[in-house]
């Protein structure tokens, strides 16, 4: 296990609007505002996503998409950190569902939203975390630099 102990920083609220992509507009507003690393959550909707449900392979991890295409109701939670190359980096994980359909998994890039999205993000301040690239796995994963002792 690794961990890091920080306090909240600024609380930022979003609303994006029909079309617009969830990753592009998150990561975007991350860089322009300086945020290192913090909690997000989203409630609106979807017009269309790539969901990951599961991997396909282990190792490396190839992951399994399931499209969905809405327009439909969603609720998610993730984390905003750097990658490795000092790119914020989302990873959020949500329910979706239309009618009769729900998908819960990881939306990736070319999430568009639908009519609007609601979104909020909790700055955290004194930790110093990481997404770096893991050659087993194929993937970047979180690592937790030295902690400031907040």
């Amino acid at each position: 296990m690794e961990y890091s102990i920080g306090k909240p920083g600024r609380i930022i609220a979003v609303k994006l609007d029909e079309g617009e992509n969830l990753y592009e507009s998150i990561e975007n507003l991350a860089q322009k505002e300086n945020i290192s690393c913090g909690a997000v959550f989203i409630t609106g909707g979807f017009r269309k996503a790539a969901i990951v449900v599961g991997p396909k392979e282990e190792r490396p991890i190839v992951p399994l998409f399931k499209q969905f295409e809405g327009p439909g109701e969603v609720l998610g939670v993730g984390t905003l950190y750097r990658d490795d190359e000092g790119k914020p980096k989302m990873h959020l994980h949500c329910a979706a569902g239309k009618e009769d359909q729900v998908i819960a998994g990881c939306p990736r890039g070319g999430t568009e939203v639908f009519l609007i999205l609601e979104i909020t993000i909790i700055e955290f301040e004194g930790i110093t975390g990481v997404r770096k690239f893991a050659a087993e796995h194929g993937v970047k994963l979180l690592t937790f630099e030295k902690n400031s002792g907040i």
